[in-house]
Order: C-alpha cells, then structure tokens, then sequence
C-alpha cells in the first residue's frame, strides 16, 4: 500500500528546485530539474519514514496563502 505526502514546491534564487514535506518535520530536498526534484523527493520521504516512522501524516495540508507586509 502507498502513502500519500503533500510536497510543496519551490525555486531559489541560483534557479534550483526545492521540496519540503509539511507532514514530514525537516523533510526537504533540492534538485536542478523538476524530474530530478521528484526523484529525490521520493527518497527523502523514505529515509524520513525510516528514520521516525511515527512522525508521518501529522499534519494535513490545508492550502497556500500569498502574504504581504511592508518593506
């Protein structure tokens, strides 16, 4: 059976990709291509699962929200 992980994806400022986990406490990676992002991505929710079996799908995902503040 396969478990499903919301990953939220975002890109820095030198144009690599990054991935977080929010249901997964410090579950991130970052590749140079999306396809490669997915690939470890994947291996990073392994290794996290591996590592603290019971700390999956604590959280459920919600949404995202865009916020403004002054500069």
């Amino acid at each position: 059976m396969n478990q499903e992980f919301d990953v939220v994806v975002e890109r820095d400022s030198a144009g690599n990709y990054v991935a977080s986990v929010p249901s997964l406490h410090g579950c991130h990676t970052q590749a140079r291509s999306l396809d490669e992002l997915m690939v470890r991505v994947r291996e990073a929710i392994e290794v996290c699962l591996e590592e603290a079996p019971s700390e999956g799908m604590a959280l459920e995902f919600v949404g995202l929200q865009r916020v403004s503040v002054p500069a």
